[in-house]
């Protein structure tokens, strides 16, 4: 799977994530938010310019989010995602509305549209987990160029300093290392 991929899972089948930022004193604060819209390598999603969950997307503008989806632990699906976000004003707000036509339902006029705007997560890491699967699929990816704080790469990595011995396929509790 691609990026793109991911992303999709994040809106069309789980739709509905948390999303963590920080406040004014970084003590971190989460709140749901809908995945709106996604592309090739950003998502999409929106809030009211009044609001604190706004505020804290303008001062510091970074996130992580995740979303899961099944009935129990291990037939969950679950996608995270952290890096930058901007706001991007009220370009794709038609196109949202049109991909989620129950928005029309929770702001019905133009004059209750005012105070929306648009933000796009476009770069950062993300991890897709399907625990439903023998052994557990667990893979990353990355939206955009990946620079700024947090974006160093999740899990373990073969070094230089590998030496091939093949113990690390025995250790591995999840069998996920090939040879």
């Amino acid at each position: 799977m691609e990026t793109r991929d991911y992303l999709r899972i994040l809106k069309d089948e789980i739709h509905s994530t948390v999303f963590a930022t920080v406040d004014e004193d970084g003590l971190p604060v989460t709140r749901v938010i809908d995945i709106m819209l996604v592309d090739e390598d950003s998502l999409y999603f929106i809030t009211a310019k009044g609001k604190s969950f706004y505020r804290r997307l303008t001062a510091n503008p970074y996130v992580a989010v995740s979303g899961m989806k099944g009935s129990g632990t291990l037939s969950t699906l679950a996608v995270s995602v952290r890096g930058a976000v901007k706001n991007i004003g009220r370009e794709k707000l038609d196109e949202i509305f049109h991909e989620n036509p129950y928005m029309a339902k929770i702001y019905p006029s133009e004059e209750s549209r005012r105070a929306l705007e648009v933000f796009r997560l476009y770069e950062g890491r993300g991890e897709y987990f399907d625990l439903s699967a023998k052994p557990i699929i667990r893979r990353s990816f990355r939206l955009g160029e990946v620079d700024g704080p947090g974006q160093q790469q999740e899990g373990y990595h073969i070094t230089a300093d590998c030496d091939g011995c093949g113990l690390c396929l025995s250790q591995c509790p999840q069998n996920c290392i090939d040879s």
